[in-house]
This record gives C-alpha cells, structure tokens and sequence, in this order.
C-alpha cells in the first residue's frame, strides 16, 4: 500500500471537478478532503469510481456556491449540507455532527459544522478503513484512526463509541469483510453483539445483501461475520443451517452453514458482471438448501435430506421475502431452489429432450440454473471443482433444443386457433396449454400438428 496514495480514477471527469473543487475551496479560506471509500479503494490500489469531499471552514451556502460554479448540483438537506453532482458520481459535504434520537439507520438528528477538528468528523465514520482523509492539493493522508494500517493488516475495526448508535452498521461490516477479505476486530464483534436492527428498513438491508452477492469476493466469511456477531439470529432461515449435519463423504467441508458459504464463494468467483443476473444466482446460491434443516434424517448409517428442494421453497420465500417486495425475483429465486438438483438427477437418469424442455419451462432460464448447481457442486472442498459431465450434458442439449436462456416457446398461439375458425373464449386456454404440453413432449413441432391435435380435442370434429 503506497504512501501517499496513488489515485486511479475509472473517469477523467470525475478527477477534473474533484481537483478544481479543491483549488476552489481552498482559494476561499477552506480546506477540502477526499473522504471514505475513494481513500480505501485508493490505498487498496484499486480504482476511484466515486468522491465524497468533505470541505472545512466553509458554511453550507458558500460551498453551494463555490462547487455549483463549477459542475451542477443538487442541496440534499440545508441542514447537513450535502452536495450531489449531477451526471457525476461526486459528493460535497460540510462536516456534520450526529445525535441519536430515535430508532434505526435514520434516527439521526444532524447539523453541519464546517469547523469541526478533522479527527471529530472522522469519528462519525462507521469503520477506520472508510475513516482515512486525503488532501489532493497537499498530498497529504489524514488517519486519525490508523485505518491504512488497519487495511495492510486486512482488520475490520470500529472507529468510536458512536459505532454502536447506526445497527446498518452490522450489515455494512458484513460485505465489506466479504469484498475486501477482512478479519473483524474481537471488539467490534463484541460490540455487534449488543446491536439490534432497531426496525431497520427492507430496502436498507437488502442493499447491503446485494453489495454482499454483487461485490463480495469471501461471501462465506461474511456470513460467518453474522455467525460470530449474533446476528445470524435476524435471519432464522439461515440460523437453522448451523450444525445441521451432512454425510462426510457427499460434503466434507461440514455442516450446511459452512457449505452454503462455500458454495458462494464459488459463485463470486464466476460473476457475470450482470448485476440482474448475478443478483437472482446469488440469492438462489445463498437459499438454495434451505429445507435441508426440515428434513436431515439419520437413515441407513449416513445423514440425508430427501425432498429438501421443494422445502426450500417456504423459507426462501420468508427470508427473501423480509427484505424485498420485488416479488417476480423472489419467485425466479425459488424455482431455482426447487430444481437446483434436477442437472444431475436428470443425467443420471439418461433424460432426453422432453425432460429437459419440460425443466427450461419450469425454470425459465437453464443457464441460472446450470450456475446454481455448479456453485453447489463445487462448494464442497476438498473434493475436486472439475468434475461435473452433467453440467456440459445438460450444457449441450439445452442449446440444440434453443431452450439455454429461455423457456420454449409455445408453437401454436390464439391467433392460430382465430386464423382455423375457432371463436375466442374459455375453451382456448385449455386447447393452448395441451398444444404446449404435447409440444414438451416431442408430440408436435408445427402449427400444423397443433391444429391437428386441437381438432382431435374439440367434439364433432375430424
């Protein structure tokens, strides 16, 4: 880690307005800092992509005026004076002080202070690794709280007593000890401990689950920070995979808990870099044995779980269903849940084409599905990673079939049954879902057969 940074911004715009922002500010008697994540990306030598600026001794007024003379920009709140850059990824803010007065993430009452001491702003931050200044103009590092050691060392450490006040923070700690391979303080966790959720909002934890699948790198080390700091209990359904055993031999990696970690960390490794995609594998990969707690039996000298996909789907839909209400992802979470195992269960039973139409219908997407079971095949360690036929089996047929990334597309459509002279009404949908499901089958493949078929189904007809 250099010492003073070295700064790579992802866009030359973005290093522009936070320099001439600099000069600007201190051209009036201020001082601005290149605050948070930029500093910790920088240190980790890993590209800016966004600049929060915190500016001292100037009022919110003045810093409105000064930065909006040179990019555009939005005043969030009069009271806290921040900046928001438009079409930039840049904030300007004054320092500001907090006082608790109510519950959760916003039960805040702050008030800007632009002649806060450096080191009592920095006090605010969640963690000493977002709580390193940086001064672009003197190339000078500001660590009140020896965050760039704490980053050379890979510690996730709380910054001040005023951790404790923000329960976001728990879940914050949780990805980033996951993006950035980190190993939580014992006091921090200690602290975690005595933290509640305080009625946090749905869309706040579940933003901090997406960063978790989005941009973790150790997601199981992130699960086990939740784990270690008692807060694995706000997620019942992933509490009850701790300690629920599994057959050595299968998975001698340990208990459900540690393989679902495992089985993550596999997925990161493959991201897409689709965050739609990637959003809907991971969640399937952090769900999908979730019903192995309801059904794990001692039976015959070694531990099973039969039926466990399909009671999957309760809990999945109870815990994703806690932090979203995007209920169409929820729902094409769950059906790779249910089918995660069909891959190999279907090559083992040699299946042919109709198998696998019918499974692309079910699922929608055999590529998500193909992710899920590879993540969950390989998240067994130390068996070997390499070894899935079902996989390039399932791989190859669903791509002659054309049913890889999407369901089959129904051969026979209600303008077809209009065009044969039937009158639209009840009986079409009953006429269209056989047409479908002898089209699974293999039975028809033409608009033709189709109409045959509807023929032979309608009364007085030949």
């Amino acid at each position: 880690m250099a010492t003073p940074l070295t700064l790579r911004f992802a866009d030359r715009r973005l290093e522009a307005a936070a320099r001439a922002i600099c000069i600007a500010v201190r051209s009036q008697g201020g001082a601005a800092h290149l605050v948070g994540g930029a500093v910790r990306d920088a240190a980790l030598g890993r590209t800016v992509n966004e600049v929060d600026l915190e500016c001292f001794g100037l009022a919110v007024e003045e810093l409105h005026t000064i930065v909006s003379g040179i990019i555009p920009v939005t005043l969030v709140g009069a009271s806290f004076g921040v900046l928001k850059a438009r079409g930039l990824a840049l904030d300007v803010s004054v320092p500001r002080l907090e006082r608790k007065t109510g519950p959760g993430h916003r039960g805040f009452h702050i008030d800007a202070d632009p002649h806060l001491d450096p080191a009592v702003a920095a006090a605010r931050r969640d963690f000493t690794i977002n709580a390193i200044a940086y001064d672009l103009l003197e190339d000078r590092i500001i660590d009140p709280f020896d965050g760039l050691d704490d980053l050379r060392r890979r510690v996730l450490r709380h910054t001040s007593p005023q951790f404790d006040e923000d329960p976001l923070r728990v879940l914050r700690g949780m990805q980033f000890i996951a993006r950035f391979g980190l190993t939580a303080d014992p006091d921090t966790v200690v602290r975690c401990r005595g933290i509640d959720p305080e009625g946090l909002a749905a869309e706040r934890i579940f933003d901090e689950w997406r960063k978790l699948l989005l941009r973790g790198v150790h997601i199981g080390d992130g699960l086990g920070f939740l784990r270690d700091t008692g807060w694995i209990r706000h997620t019942p359904e992933l509490e009850a995979l701790l300690d629920c055993p599994q057959d050595p031999e299968w998975h001698p990696e340990g208990d459900v808990f540690v393989h679902t970690g495992h089985v993550l960390d596999q997925f990161a490794s493959r991201r897409l870099g689709d965050d739609e995609e990637d959003l809907v594998v991971g969640l399937a990969c952090l769900c999908h044995d979730l019903g192995k707690p309801a059904t794990t039996v001692f039976d015959a000298g070694r531990w099973r779980s039969p039926g466990h996909e399909q009671a999957g789907i309760p809990p999945t839909r109870s815990l994703l269903g806690r932090m979203t209400s995007q209920h169409d992802l929820v729902e094409q979470v769950v059906v790779l849940v249910a089918e995660h195992l069909k891959p190999d269960q279907l090559h083992r039973q040699g299946a042919g084409a109709a198998a696998v139409r019918r499974l692309a219908a079910r699922v929608g997407r055999l590529d998500r599905l193909l992710r899920v079971a590879r993540a969950d095949r390989d998240g067994r360690p130390p068996l070997p990673t390499d070894d899935f036929p079902a996989a390039s089996w399932l791989l190859g047929l669903a791509a002659e079939l054309d049913v890889l990334d999407a369901p089959p597309r129904p051969v026979v459509l209600g303008r077809h049954l209009v065009a044969a002279g039937l009158t639209p009404g009840p009986t079409f949908r009953p006429l269209l879902d056989a047409c479908y499901e002898a089209q699974l089958d293999g039975r028809i493949a033409t608009v033709e057969d189709g109409l045959e078929l509807v023929r032979s189904l309608l009364p007085g007809t030949t």
